[in-house]
């Protein structure tokens, strides 16, 4: 990961100071970093614990795309803060933000383009692609909030879930080229992905204490999985109040408050956590058909903390 995070920094570089300055801060304000982790454990469970240079490149554009996403939600979402610190468009302004995220894509492309890393770019862009997606969809669907379980788990498996499995699929690849282990890990990291995506809704039901307060998703009308099941579990009356709550008084602190408890007595949430781990147990059960390993262990501890972390 030390190894990494140099080339990752030089990955960014550029002959404007502005850019420097901004992707030092960038570099500097880190988050989990479990994106490239899942990286470079698959590539070592499936190359006897060997990375080679592809793998490094694989995870810096994971991580550079990654990155440029993000910059651009915090725009979207109008949001001053990211993981703690002010985000770049608090900072920055918006202008200069998407430019950042505009020139962060391209670094990446390159990246691959540079080295005739066409498979993985092809990876790399299919996620991006699905996540735009998934986003669009999200929006489409909390503008009528008629979403069904089914179009829930469409929606996360393109917003979330294909960027875990791009970096899954990525680390196959970068090892084990055109071998049916790239499609295998794709499918693990999207099913870890979905159990991330369950994990981090649970949060805004104040299910852990973490960074942020709770009923963001409700405020935003963003139709979640406690919520879906709350709605298609109860009495017509409660449906029309549970809509309405949403979509007429969602930033009333007192109104978001009783929405919430409606959803966990309705048993939204035990129902989202058991989805949780059937999709972590499925992810376990691909894992187990490799040989047990260091690196199928890590990638065992990866998969439990997706379901138990805390923020």
């Amino acid at each position: 990961m030390e190894l990494f995070e140099t080339k990752f920094r030089e990955s960014m570089t550029s002959k404007v100071a502005l850019l420097n300055r901004i992707t030092y801060y960038i570099v500097n304000r880190k988050g989990k970093q479990m994106r490239p982790m899942f990286v470079f454990l698959t590539a070592k469970l499936l190359n006897n614990g060997e990375v080679n240079e592809r793998t490094y490149r694989g995870a810096s554009v994971i991580e550079l795309i990654h990155t440029a996403t993000l910059v651009h939600d915090d725009v979207v979402d109008e949001s001053d803060k990211r993981r703690g610190f002010f985000s770049i468009n608090a900072l920055w302004k918006n202008k200069i933000a998407v430019l950042v995220g505009d020139y962060l894509l391209s670094k990446g492309l390159l990246l691959s383009i540079d080295n005739g890393d066409f498979d993985l770019l092809r990876i790399i862009s299919v996620a991006v692609r699905e996540m735009s997606e998934g986003e669009l969809l999200q929006i489409d669907k909390a503008r009528r909030l008629d979403i069904t379980e089914d179009v829930y788990y469409d929606i996360i498996r393109q917003k979330t879930a294909t960027l875990i499995a791009a970096c899954c699929s990525l680390g196959a690849c970068s090892v084990k080229p055109e071998s049916e282990h790239v499609e295998t890990f794709r499918k693990f990291g999207e099913l870890c992905g979905m159990a991330f995506q369950i994990k981090d809704d649970l949060f805004d039901y104040g299910a852990e204490k973490i960074g942020k307060p709770t009923g963001i998703d409700i405020k935003e009308q963003k139709m979640t999985l406690p919520l879906i099941y709350a709605l298609n579990n109860c009495s017509k009356k409660e449906k029309s109040w549970l809509i309405n709550s949403i979509k007429n008084h969602n930033k009333n602190k007192k109104r978001v408050k009783e929405v919430i408890a409606f959803v966990k007595k309705a048993g939204g949430l035990d129902y989202a956590v058991n989805k949780m781990l059937t999709f972590k147990d499925e992810a376990l059960s691909l894992l187990h058909t490799y040989p047990k390993s260091d690196y199928r262990d890590a990638l065992e501890l990866m998969v439990n903390y997706v379901v138990e972390r805390k923020k």
